[in-house]
């Protein structure tokens, strides 16, 4: 693996491995989970999303963990730090996002799993400020941000090709401010 192992008190975050492959592809499958990620998945489209995290962590050293909980060892999805292209890429800053399953959804996984990724950007990529890209018709992922601290910083904005499908609003926050909230 091409980076580090973070675990929670119900998690374990890894970078993926080619054994994830099956239920990342599940994943890809769910049409109300791809629904604001991307769109459903055919098995082949799922394994190149899956291959450019995987390359994400080995040429720049972050990227999107696989989420598995620590009691059943289930792939539950993928989190963590994203900015496709680095610092050179179009992406509009450091993101830290998130994707579970159907079967994970509801469960405080996702807010468990981004916490300690957004602690895990902060303390070891060094970044000032994270955000989320996220639908505006995406209520459970606007909720969740809130949850975490982050504020709406801007709206309709389009992602660079291919995710220039639909307009997301960015939310985000300062690594100051995710320091100071209450936990």
């Amino acid at each position: 693996m091409n980076g580090p192992t973070l675990t929670t008190a119900r998690l374990i975050l890894r970078p993926p491995t080619h054994a994830d492959f099956d239920d990342y592809a599940q994943m890809g499958a769910e049409e109300e989970t791809m629904r604001f990620i991307g769109g459903l998945a055919p098995r082949d489209a799922s394994w190149r999303a899956m291959a450019s995290l995987a390359g994400s962590w080995a040429l720049l050293g972050y990227g999107m963990f696989s989420v598995l909980r620590r009691d059943t060892g289930e792939w539950i999805g993928r989190l963590g730090p994203w900015r496709p292209g680095g610092k050179e890429g179009g992406w509009p800053g450091d993101e830290v996002g998130w994707g579970l399953k159907a079967s994970a959804m509801g469960q405080g996984f996702a807010q468990e799993g981004a916490s300690a990724a957004i602690d895990w950007a902060f303390d070891t990529l060094g970044w000032e400020h994270v955000i989320h890209c996220i639908d505006k018709k995406n209520a459970p992922s606007i909720a969740l941000a809130e949850r975490l601290g982050s504020t709406l910083e801007r709206e309709d904005l389009t992602l660079p090709a291919p995710f220039d499908a639909h307009k997301v609003d960015i939310y985000g926050q300062s690594k100051a401010a995710w320091r100071a909230r209450a936990r």
